[in-house]
């Protein structure tokens, strides 16, 4: 396997890295499971597979899943020199992933661009 991926956190006007507020504030346990989720995506890149990972149909974004008492879903996109954006994440509560939830990646995504 070649060098791993690195993984960049989204910062809103004011530097704050929101995504990572997230997860850093994310039960123990459910903290645990995201971060080896995101282990596994700087290991594996763009070859990560379901069930950690799943491309939102439709839009640029993927989706990283981890699941358990918790199922957490962070989106994000992969640039190039294997570099990945972590853009949104949350607490998934329902079979279908909540439209609000890919507007705001997707803002977010606008923003950087």
């Amino acid at each position: 396997m070649g060098a791993s991926w690195q993984i960049e956190y989204y910062k809103n006007n004011r530097g704050d890295e929101i995504v990572r507020e997230f997860i850093d504030n994310l039960p123990l346990e459910t903290r645990t499971k995201v971060r080896g989720t995101l282990k596994l995506l700087e290991e594996y890149g763009v070859l990560i597979e379901r069930p950690h990972a799943k491309k939102v149909i439709g839009t640029p974004l993927w989706e990283l899943r981890t699941l358990g008492e918790s199922s957490v879903r962070i989106f994000y996109i992969a640039k190039i020199n294997k570099v990945f954006w972590l853009l949104h994440g949350f607490i998934k509560k329902t079979q279908k992933t909540p439209e609000t939830e890919i507007k705001i990646a997707l803002k977010r995504l606008k923003e950087l661009n």
